[in-house]
Parts: structure tokens; C-alpha cells; sequence
């Protein structure tokens, strides 16, 4: 599987994005004649510079000064008329709509009453009509980020001085875990979070591919505590057993003074905060007493959460967390019709094999339960069903 993944350890913004793609070997011909089919008084360069010891691409946008905000309807109207391909110009206006719902949240009105300051000029459209062709044209089945640096401070706009992040770049960032920067600046802006959130599915530190490429795409500021750059590896999953493969984290603790009930309403709490596995373990602790160790498998976007549930529940004093490769079976749900009607399954395969086929155990319990039939024969029946379609 082809893999891009941002490392947004600087933030990202709309042009940062746009000149990585173009350093990673995205042809500039293609994007610029979308941009230009628009009809906007817009004209786009791209040229190598160097930014903090970098070689990287940086982008400049030229567009007249404007003194109108456009509403959503006005954007959407620009960008049907452009000649994208139907998959560039659905995420484009994926992009603006992400945009126009976080700034509705972010300021309490209707989405249809949204109208666009910055992210609704010229330079702005043209940055992200340009990222949708671009990221089209990179041709990958996949899209990961390393958590991402938003800055600190506070930075002036057209609702006035604002804290980083911004209202609207906090609301597209909800559930993406963020990193610590030494910057007393807007890092990330609220197009490149609208850009990132659009197409990213996963979030980890480091990806688990063989890199071919690298694109750097230089940002308009000079830091001297690092460089200001957005940088983009293109690769190839590594695994090479048809699976897919992801960054996990494991949470643990070790209790031996917390009572039994308590302990099962955590593990209740962590499932329902969406922790991909909770289990417990035996163990012995110091002083010859027995205890359990809990054990929670999270994904990077929720582990503060699942953290802050141990620490509410256990009242223990501390949580070891480390990283862990995974490697699993690709998947999706079915729905297998039986005699006594349909139940719920999982399906996992590898690449080339035979797919396994999981019943979900409420479904058949129930049926068990009314029809008085052994779960097991229910589970038998649904394998055979499933072989059967």
C-alpha cells in the first residue's frame, strides 16, 4: 500500500502543504492550470530555497487585496466551475465545508451565516484548489500524521487577537493529538488543519513504511529555534504479508488495594471511551500481595482520555505507556442472514487467503436465548450461512 505521511513538527499551513507536494515530485503544470481554471485574478510560483539548513519549496501566492467575505455557497459556486477531475474538486469542497462547520461551532451560528476572513481570499482558494489537485496527482491509498506542533501565543485576525490555536483550529483538530513547540506562534493555521484533517486516517509518531520519497514545503516565517517547514514522506507499507499495519500505545498499571466492582466499572468506562482492548492480569507485588495489572491497548488520538479514566477510577499513582508496532488483518463488517435472521460479523482477511468470518457474540446470545439453541450451534450456523452467500 502507498503511503504519504505528514510531519507537521512545525504545524501546517495551506501554501506549506502545496510546496511539499511540489518538493516530493508533484508536477506543477497540472496544478497551476486547475487553479488558473478558476477564474481568480490569482498567479502561483514555486521555487527552492533554503529554510533552516533545508533545502525545501516554498510557494507564493500574488492575488489583489480584497475587501469582501464569501460565504460558503460563493466558494463552492468558484470551485464547480474550475476544470478539476471529480476527485479533486470533491475534496476541495470537502475541505472548504470542514472549514465552514468548524467556524459555525467555533462562533455558535448557523454554517449558511459562515462568511469567510482569511481562509476565504484569494490566496487561501487557490491554496486549497492547488492541495486537492496536488494530493490527487500523489496517487497514494493512504494518508497518516505525526501529532501536530499548533504553536502558542496569540495572533491577529480579522475577529481580532486571537490565542493559538485559533477557535476554528481547534475545532478541526478535535481528537488529533498535538506536540509541544517551542514557538510563540500561529504554527498551524485553520487551512492547513482543514486540509491535514480531510485526508488523514492515522495518527502516529512513525510510520511503518519504506520511504521513496521526501518533499519539504518551506512556511512564509523564519524560526531560530528550528526550521519552518512541513515535511511529507511517500513510501510503501513494509510489511509484506497483505496486512495492514498501525501505532499503537499500551497503557498499564499494577492495583492490589482496589476493589474488584471498581475495577470492573473502569474497564467499562475505558470501552465505552473507545479503548481498542482493556484485559487483566494476575500478578504478584511487593510484600507477597496479590494484584492485577490492567493493561489498556488505545490508539494515539484518545490515550489523554483513556488515561484520565484509569487515574479517576484506580486512584492509582502511576501509568506506564509505551508504543507498539501492530500488525493486523484487514477488515470491514457484514451482515450474515440465518434462519432466525441476521447477525452482525466481522470480517478479516489477508491478502490472497481465505477471509475469517467473527459473529458478534450480543447477536448470537440473543438468539440463543430465544430460540433455546446452544451458542455454539448458533455459531456453527452462521459460518456455514456466511460460506453459503
Amino acid at each position: 500500500m502507498r503511503v504519504a505521511h505528514f510531519d507537521c513538527f512545525s504545524g501546517i499551513s495551506g501554501d506549506m502543504t502545496l510546496a511539499a507536494l511540489f518538493d516530493l515530485g508533484v508536477p506543477t503544470e497540472p496544478v497551476f492550470a486547475g487553479i488558473a481554471s478558476l477564474g481568480l485574478p490569482v498567479r502561483i510560483d514555486a521555487e527552492k530555497v533554503q529554510k533552516g539548513g533545508f533545502a525545501a519549496t516554498q510557494v507564493y501566492i500574488h492575488a489583489p487585496e480584497e475587501h469582501e467575505h464569501r460565504h460558503l455557497p460563493d466558494i463552492e459556486a468558484i470551485l464547480t466551475r474550475g476544470k478539476m477531475t471529480p476527485t479533486q474538486l470533491a475534496l476541495a469542497l470537502k475541505i472548504f465545508r470542514r472549514l465552514a462547520d468548524a467556524e459555525a461551532k467555533a462562533h455558535g451560528i448557523p454554517v449558511e451565516q459562515v462568511h469567510f476572513h482569511e481562509v476565504g481570499a484569494l490566496d487561501s482558494i487557490a491554496d486549497i484548489a492547488g492541495s486537492a489537485i496536488a494530493l490527487d496527482l500523489l496517487g497514494v491509498e493512504k494518508f497518516t500524521s505525526s501529532p501536530v506542533a499548533v504553536g502558542s501565543g496569540t495572533v491577529k485576525c480579522a475577529h481580532g487577537v486571537m490565542p493559538v490555536p485559533t477557535p476554528a483550529t481547534a475545532e478541526l483538530l478535535k481528537g488529533v493529538p498535538l506536540r509541544a513547540a517551542p514557538i510563540k506562534t500561529e504554527l498551524t493555521t485553520p487551512t492547513g488543519a482543514a486540509i491535514l484533517t480531510s485526508v488523514v486516517t492515522e495518527y502516529v509518531d512513525t510510520p511503518l513504511m519504506a520511504i521513496e520519497g521526501l518533499g519539504h514545503g518551506a512556511g512564509s516565517k523564519d524560526f531560530l529555534e528550528q526550521p519552518n517547514l512541513l515535511r511529507i514522506f511517500l513510501g510503501a507499507t513494509t510489511n509484506g504479508l497483505g496486512l495492514d499495519a498501525d501505532l499503537v500505545w499500551i497503557l498499564e498499571t499494577n492495583l492490589d488495594d482496589v476493589p474488584g466492582e471498581t475495577i470492573g466499572y473502569c474497564i467499562q468506562s475505558l470501552f465505552a471511551a473507545h479503548a481498542l482492548d482493556v484485559w487483566t492480569t494476575p500478578i504478584q507485588m511487593k510484600k507477597h500481595r496479590p494484584g492485577v495489572l490492567l493493561s489498556v491497548l488505545a490508539s494515539p488520538a484518545n490515550l489523554h482520555v483513556l488515561e484520565q479514566i484509569i487515574f479517576r477510577e484506580t486512584r492509582t499513582f502511576g501509568i506506564r505507556r509505551y508504543s507498539a508496532q501492530r500488525h493486523k488483518l484487514k477488515r470491514d463488517a457484514v451482515t450474515v442472514q440465518t434462519p432466525w435472521g441476521p447477525v452482525r460479523c466481522k470480517r478479516g482477511w489477508r491478502d490472497g487467503e481465505e477471509a475469517i468470518v467473527t459473529p458478534e457474540y450480543d447477536d448470537c446470545a440473543q438468539i440463543a436465548n430465544t430460540h433455546g439453541i446452544a451458542l455454539a450451534e448458533v455459531y456453527r450456523v452462521v459460518a456455514q450461512s456466511y460460506k453459503n452467500v
